[in-house]
């Protein structure tokens, strides 16, 4: 495969060489291969300034970050061949640590796949893709899944804001088999249905597994109130192992009849409310209600999408943060959750202990945890390690 040369800046070779897997547009040489000469999603053969290949990558002419590298040998492009093998890196991993196939199985830069996602349901697979490079091989991504896998069917999810930074159009198709409008999934023992056409993202969110797995363990017995719930994530898990009573509260219509749909499948129907209305009324409706509850989890969106929410962010992580614990009883578990890259660990620990202090709470970390195995972290790329989870123990001193 004869590949037009991408040439870096003399010493823009470090960051790659340390192991990370993005180009930026400064670093480029322009004299030498000017950015404007390559097509969207085209593949390069990336060098040092003085010629030396340091593999392949994906270009986005356009892009601040305009090369994603997807091979470090230059006889090794991406095409069938390569997603082959790098689908079997990545199926290891997953059946090491999990014993059903219900996990996220291709997390994009962390397995070497820059702008691909790829989920499991059991015979069904769910895929993203968020870059033109891999939308120039989706069919070879398609073949690669079934050859590996062998799969009752393939969905293409592609209705994501991401693709519009690659001039990519949003689709929801099947591209190989059937897909059912909702799939089975298993999580800690708990079944769900999920709505992977026209659900959040893929359908599900394996990435709180384990954060979930550690809730069980403080729930028995307790009132729990699971906001920002989606299809009951945590709140169904929680009355599996043994929660008295779990409310769960999403703005989303479709998302709270999905919770108590697998309330039923779990046998918890009993155990299980559902209230639909955004998150910030309902809580502040619950707290004039005078509620109490021994659990409350929030798992929000995003709220730092950019650094430039960085501030509104961290505000509204707070506020929240507040309400949750203004509905805990006496001795009550709070377990704070995001999702936002841009906000570190410390600084939702920092959150935490303000929102204790400000309701004049006394506050212990009891745990804290991160993504599963299946969204591995590639030590060279932290915006690849973005999930955090604290559980906190709030009570007046």
């Amino acid at each position: 495969m004869n590949l037009p040369a991408l040439v870096l800046k003399p010493q823009a070779d470090r960051r790659l060489k340390l192991g990370h897997l993005w180009i930026y547009s400064n670093e480029v040489d322009t004299d030498k291969s000017p950015l404007k000469t390559f097509s969207m999603g085209q593949q390069a053969l990336v060098t040092t300034h003085s010629g030396k290949p340091l593999g392949i990558a994906l270009i986005n002419p356009n892009g601040l970050i305009c090369g994603r590298l997807v091979s470090r040998d230059e006889k090794y492009p991406l095409n069938k061949s390569l997603l082959v093998h790098r689908i079997k890196q990545a199926l290891a991993l997953r059946e090491l640590a999990f014993a059903e196939p219900y996990y996220r199985l291709i997390y994009g830069d962390a397995d070497l796949l820059p702008g691909l996602v790829v989920d499991r349901f059991g015979d069904y697979l769910v895929v993203q893709i968020a870059s033109a490079g891999m939308e120039l091989v989706k069919d070879e991504i398609v073949e690669a899944l079934v050859q590996v896998l062998k799969p009752a069917g393939v969905l293409l999810a592609n209705e994501h804001s991401a693709r519009s930074l690659e001039g990519l159009t949003e689709y929801t198709e099947v591209a190989y088999g059937e897909v059912p409008e909702s799939v089975e999934l298993i999580e800690n023992g708990a079944r769900f249905m999920a709505p992977v056409h026209g659900g959040q993202k893929t359908g599900w969110f394996y990435d709180h597994r384990m954060n979930r797995a550690l809730l069980k363990q403080y729930v028995q017995g307790k009132r729990v109130l699971d906001v920002f719930s989606y299809i009951g994530g945590w709140g169904v898990q929680a009355a599996v192992a043994g929660a008295s009573e779990v409310y769960c509260v999403d703005a989303s219509e479709a998302a709270t009849d999905a919770v108590l749909e697998n309330a039923q499948l779990n046998g918890v129907a009993d155990k299980m409310a559902a209230i639909q209305g955004k998150a910030i009324d309902v809580l502040k409706e619950l707290i004039a209600a005078d509620e109490r509850f021994d659990v409350v989890v929030l798992d929000p969106p995003a709220f730092i999408k950019k650094r430039k929410d960085q501030k509104a962010g961290e505000a509204a992580y707070r506020h929240i943060n507040e309400l949750g614990m203004r509905l805990l009883g006496r001795d009550g578990l709070l377990v704070s959750a995001s999702c936002s890259m841009h906000l570190g660990k410390d600084t939702l620990l920092e959150i935490v202990r303000a929102a204790g202090r400000h309701l004049d709470r006394h506050v212990q970390i009891i745990g804290q945890g991160g993504q599963g195995p299946d969204h591995p972290i590639h030590p060279a790329i932290p915006e690849t390690d973005y999930l955090k989870a604290v559980f906190a123990r709030v009570y007046l001193a």
